[in-house]
């Protein structure tokens, strides 16, 4: 397999708490408790216009279809999942490396009687070589691995390498960023896969410049880039 292809460390984004797992621990461990006592599932990050512009994508896409295998990367609160499940996606799986994330998942998935299965794991460690996937989407999880106070750099190198290791041949990645812009993220990702879409986001103008609030781009997996 080819090495990724990412910018210099000079253009990595400063370091955050928003890149630390104990952050996100921290922030699921408040909503698993605001679930229990009132039934609010939390925030949907970048909000429910951008998960829904992504969904519309996959549903009105005629290579993709519910029989096919789905991971959420960061699953967060499932909401994702959630919505593919009502449309019939039936082979869906959630992780995340926050314990408390996956619980407050499954514990929604449960309420509604959805079949998604959801896993505590760490995109940047090792992975089973078995876990292959059609689909992979990814909402915010990249932008906080760019954001870790160690190594944020090494960190997106290993993030790139097990998504590739995780996709099947010609399998979708489909990724949502607010920290990086769509050049930004082609540059880093294009080695190893095609661009496929971009998914029109909503636009902004500062400055006399336009920009967007947020950007999903739909990638297919280079199967020449593990040869």
């Amino acid at each position: 397999m080819s090495d990724p292809v990412i910018e210099t460390s000079n253009n990595e984004l400063p370091p955050s708490k928003l890149g630390t797992k104990e952050y996100w621990e921290d922030a699921y461990d408040k909503e698993l408790v605001n679930y229990n006592d009132s039934g609010d599932i939390g925030e949907v990050w970048f909000g429910y216009d951008s998960m829904s512009r992504v969904i519309r994508w996959i549903e009105e896409s005629e290579d993709i279809n519910t029989e096919m295998s789905v991971i959420d990367l960061g699953c967060g609160n499932g909401a994702m999942l959630v919505e593919l499940a009502e449309l019939g996606f039936s082979n869906l799986t959630g992780v995340d490396y926050s314990e408390n994330a996956v619980k407050l998942a499954k514990s929604v998935a449960e309420k509604d009687n959805l079949d998604i299965s959801y896993e505590v794991m760490d995109i940047l460690e090792c992975l089973n070589e078995d876990m292959k996937y059609d689909v992979c989407i990814d909402k915010g999880t990249y932008d906080a691995i760019s954001l870790n106070p160690d190594d944020a750099h090494g960190c997106r190198l290993r993030y790139i390498e097990n998504v590739l290791k995780m996709l099947k041949d010609d399998g979708y990645f489909i990724i949502t960023s607010c920290n990086w812009t769509l050049n930004e993220l082609l540059s880093q990702f294009d080695k190893d896969f095609q661009h496929i879409h971009t998914v029109p986001t909503p636009s902004f103008q500062y400055g006399g410049k336009q920009g967007n609030s947020f950007t999903s781009v739909v990638f297919k997996r280079d199967v020449l880039s593990s040869q």
